[in-house]
């Protein structure tokens, strides 16, 4: 063990930024294989290469609208007082052969429906709320122009157009687009494999009986989550006790199957918090970053072992959260070269005066409550990282920068939306 002293504080916290930026210079970005999947399983996976489109969308000329077939110059100074009037020479539904359908010569037109091919000779089609037919003819109350209500040939995706870019996460319109091309399956990345270890004598696993000084294992289950809702592969490396050989000896098997760790407890300060040490002796380059300046979480870490993240996070929960999406989010996001999933933000007026140290990012939980056109932020007042009610009860987070030291009364702010204001919390 090293003669680091405990107990005493953190010599110096790194800022959010800096900290940031010295993860992302180590990670070198890892080399993960692709993978073909069924479209049905491929939504909210990373598109590994480029998926152009294997033929014209729509396949051929096809009516937009229900209505009539017609050469537009047949329909030239058509009004509801004076008609043009057109003999219907067939019918065009959806699914027919183009071949099985009537041709459309001058003055004549083919009854057609909303996705059937435009039959020979036709340019245009006169929606049905602009006709009145009158037995097997029709009278043709406004004029059209060539390529009117006609979906044209490709015009959506021309046969060879990317239709998903390398690096797109696949979202379930994509989907429905390559089935639209009979495509069955998607090139996708391999899902990153996220290993979590929690460490502590007193944690308890959920089901286990608790004695008195014990806690059952909340941030665990809690990360596993995160981590599936990145569509990332948890693993689950279990608890070890509060003992360096043992941790160490699980961080070495661990880094052979994960991509990236989290680790759980033991990043503050005491006697028994022994990961930032041993991080620093599993390999190189070793521990980059303990301690950070952000409220809650400021014991998070982070270190690279060969090209490896590990993330030390603290052990309660809200403290895990907030690390989790300010840097493992940052480390899954440059592994898979892919840019950060963007955030819904409301901006409302805050209902009380807020103070916030300076020199520290802070996360406010806050309540977002719908009033009249808007919106007011209530700060809670319960914020310890400990306490789970106070994300259960929070809506909205505030993200305070380093330099500001509060907001006044009234004061207008950005908020991260958790989940619809409308919900009561």
């Amino acid at each position: 063990m090293s003669s680091r002293k405990k107990m005493v504080g953190f010599a110096s916290l790194q800022n959010v930024n800096k900290s940031l930026e010295i993860l992302n210079t180590h990670l070198t970005k890892i080399e993960i294989k692709t993978e073909k999947v069924p479209i049905h399983n491929s939504c909210g996976r990373i598109a590994s290469k480029d998926i152009k489109a294997t033929n014209n969308i729509p396949p051929f000329n096809r009516s937009a609208v229900e209505g009539y077939a017609v050469i537009s110059l047949d329909t030239n100074g058509a009004t509801p007082t004076n008609a043009s009037e057109l003999e219907i020479v067939g019918t065009a539904e959806a699914g027919v052969e183009p071949k099985d359908i009537p041709k459309v010569s001058k003055r004549k037109t083919v009854e057609i429906y909303t996705g059937a091919p435009i039959p020979t000779g036709s340019d245009a089609v006169v929606m049905v709320e602009y006709t009145k037919r009158k037995g097997d003819f029709v009278l043709i109350h406004n004029p059209v122009t060539p390529w009117k209500n006609i979906s044209k040939k490709g015009e959506d995706f021309p046969k060879g157009k990317t239709i998903i870019y390398k690096g797109t996460r696949i979202k379930p319109w994509h989907i429905g687009t390559l089935a639209s091309m009979n495509i069955q399956s998607a090139p996708v990345y391999r899902k990153l494999k996220i290993g979590i270890l929690s460490t502590g004598n007193e944690i308890r696993e959920l089901g286990e009986k608790v004695k008195p000084g014990e806690i059952i294992n909340s941030s665990r289950p809690m990360l596993r989550s995160l981590v599936e809702e990145r569509h990332c592969l948890p693993i689950d490396l279990g608890n070890v006790p509060d003992e360096e050989e043992k941790i160490l000896e699980k961080l070495l098997i661990s880094l052979t199957k994960c991509d990236i760790i989290i680790t759980t407890g033991g990043t503050s300060l005491g006697m028994k918090d022994l990961i930032p040490e041993i991080i620093g002796k599993a390999g190189t380059p070793g521990l980059l970053v303990h301690g950070v300046a952000m409220r809650p979480a400021k014991p998070t870490g982070f270190g690279v072992i060969g090209k490896k993240p590990i993330f030390m996070l603290s052990g309660y929960p809200v403290s895990a959260l907030i690390g989790f999406e300010v840097f493992v989010d940052t480390a899954i996001n440059t592994i898979l070269g892919i840019p950060e999933e963007p955030k819904v933000m409301i901006k409302g007026k805050l209902t009380r005066k807020l103070a916030t140290h300076i020199g520290s990012k802070s996360f406010i939980r806050v309540k977002i409550i719908r009033e009249n056109n808007g919106y007011i932020i209530e700060p809670l007042r319960l914020t310890g990282s400990g306490l789970l009610s106070s994300i259960t009860k929070a809506n909205g987070i505030l993200e305070v920068d380093e330099d500001i030291e509060g907001y006044d009364k009234g004061d207008e702010v950005n908020v991260r939306v958790l989940q619809s204001p409308d919900i009561t919390v």
